[in-house]
Formats: structure tokens, sequence, C-alpha cells
């Protein structure tokens, strides 16, 4: 077999397994709406409700909603992110992934369709709780913030893909798999900064949250959006990379030994 029809062949599984998740997510319609009524009511909710409220380190002229929705869509990344692992288990027990593990293709193209497809679904209701957010008063600062902000939800969920298929390897069903996905997921939201500085949090919480990758995605989002971070773009951005790199790479090379049973 030539190289040319070995990448042709692996680009029509990678491009099948993307477009395969778009359909997924146009036809779960109540899904998508259950996945984004959560993070919107807590928009509304702590928006509205904590707005007269100035928190440390938070600059006097930026108010809460505009703070907090960077914060939301990290949120929503991150939660909508955990969906590709579960869906890779809920392929296992009706069939499909033993189908796509002996079909002529890599593992690792296996793992890119899947983290392309759910990279693009995740962007998708990011995107649409960022228009949601806008009737409630919320202004970007400007079309360029607005693209760059987009970079970084890919990475966030470049991330957190790669981390649910490195969980979802070790596990045969999806009981156990929300056990330890639930378990971890709000102390990353939390310790994320995405509600409020992680300047409020004593100091070993403060460290456990410059750990948590998301923590420099929210950073980013929120000097993107709303032009005030507490770090530097470009150090979040190469924070994010360096996290995203590591966890696909995880997760593919977990991915490589799940087994076509």
């Amino acid at each position: 077999m030539t190289e040319d029809s070995w990448l042709r062949r692996e680009a029509v599984a990678v491009y099948g397994l993307w477009r395969r998740d778009l359909v997924r997510f146009w036809r779960a319609k109540s899904r998508v709406v259950g996945l984004l009524l959560g993070p919107f009511f807590i928009l509304v909710f702590f928006g509205f409700g904590f707005r007269d409220v100035q928190f440390g380190s938070v600059p006097a002229g930026v108010s809460y909603l505009d703070y907090l929705v960077p914060g939301i869509l990290g949120f929503t990344m991150l939660f909508s992110a955990s969906f590709t692992g579960l869906a890779v288990l809920s392929d296992r027990e009706v069939g499909f992934l033993k189908e796509i593990l002996v079909a002529p293709v890599s593992r690792t193209g296996i793992v890119v369709g899947r983290i392309a497809g759910g990279a693009t679904t995740t962007l998708l209701q990011s995107l649409l709780i960022l228009v949601l957010a806008i009737p409630l008063g919320f202004r970007p600062v400007s079309a360029v913030g607005v693209a760059v902000a987009v970079g970084f939800l890919v990475l966030i969920a470049a991330t957190f893909i790669g981390l649910g298929l490195a969980i979802a390897s070790q596990f045969k069903d999806t009981q156990g798999y929300n056990l330890i996905v639930n378990f971890a997921l709000f102390p990353l939201a939390f310790l994320s900064g995405a509600f409020y500085p992680l300047g409020n949090l004593p100091a070993p919480l403060r460290v456990v949250g410059y750990l948590n990758p998301l923590t420099y995605g929210v950073d980013g989002l929120r000097g993107a959006l709303v032009g005030v971070s507490q770090r530097s773009l470009s150090l979040d951005f190469a924070a994010m990379l360096v996290a995203s790199v590591m966890m696909v790479a995880l997760g593919a090379a977990l991915f490589r030994r799940v087994e076509a049973v």
C-alpha cells in the first residue's frame, strides 16, 4: 500500500467519525438543550445575583457578569468534553467500537476523529452560550478577542477530551466512568477561577488551582473577551497548548490498548 492511499484512508476515517459526531449532536436536541440550560441558568442567577458584589482582585470596572461569562464558557467546555469519553463507552456497549477497532485504520486516526468531532460539538455549545450571554448585557471587547477566545476553547476541548478518552479506556461500562468523571469535574471547575478569583482561596487550594489546566484556559478566555486577566495571554496559551498536547498524547496512548471485544 502506498503512503498516499494510507493517508487517504486515514483521512476518510477521521472525517467519518467527525461527521458522525456532528450528526449525533444535531439529532440529540434534548441533550444539547439540557447541556445549555445548566450553564445558562448559572450565568443568569449568579450573574445577576452577585452583580453588586466586588470580589478581590477583580478590577472595579468589570461587572461580575463580564467576569463570569468566560468562566461559564470554560465550565461548559469541561462538562461537554467529558461526553466524548462517555460516547466511546456507549459505542462499546452497542458494538460500534468493536467495528471501528477492527477496521483497517490506525488507532491514532480513530482518536483524532473522536477528538475532532468532540471538539467541534463542544465548541458549538460554548459559542451558543456566548450568543445567549449577549442579551444579558455581555459585550466582548473586540472581534479579534472572540477569535482568540475560540482558539482557547479549542485547546480546552482537546485537553479534556484527551483526558476523557484516557479515563474511558480504563472502563468497560458507563457507570464506572460516570462515577470517576463526576468526582473529578466539579473540583476542576471550582479550582479554575471560573466563578471567583483563585486569590480568594487558601494557599494550598491556590497551588492545586495553578496546576489545573482549566485555570489557564479560563484566564485566557477572560483576557480575550473582557480584556482582564491574571496572566499574559501568551502564558495562558502556552500552558493550554502544553496541557492539550499532553492529554491528547495520553488519551491516544491508552486508547491504543483498548481491546476489540
